[in-house]
């Protein structure tokens, strides 16, 4: 999966934890993305089976949707976490972890975030 579906995935799961209904509108502000971009992004999910979207616009995670959102926002949590442990600003680490989320290996990640949750306290 490409980093732009990491992230609408993500963002849907964001924002499902906040609120019972999620619409396309909803990710378009969150986002800052225009409706367009949302509307095929959301399309193209759909297609591949990681959301629904009923009747009344409202979209669901699917279970590959959801195994996705949350493995890609425990990699933001704990990435950002490190950062902010290490002195970073929390609004640098937040776009670092960011970008970070979608490239780290998962070996790389693993380690960090056993190190992260050993050390924190």
């Amino acid at each position: 999966m490409q980093e732009s579906g990491e992230m609408y995935l993500e963002s849907i799961y964001v924002l499902s934890q906040k609120t019972e209904n999620v619409r396309s509108i909803d990710i378009c502000e969150y986002m800052g993305y225009s409706k367009p971009s949302v509307s095929r992004a959301v399309g193209l999910l759909k297609k591949d089976g990681h959301i629904a979207v009923d009747g009344n616009g409202y979209i669901t995670l699917n279970q590959s949707g959801l195994a996705i959102a949350k493995n890609i926002y425990e990699r933001h949590t704990i990435l950002m976490g490190a950062l902010v442990a290490l002195g970073i600003s929390e609004e640098t680490a937040d776009k670092d972890a960011c970008k970070i989320e979608h490239v780290i290996s998962d070996e790389t990640f693993a380690a960090i975030k056993h190190h992260y949750i050993r050390y924190k306290k």
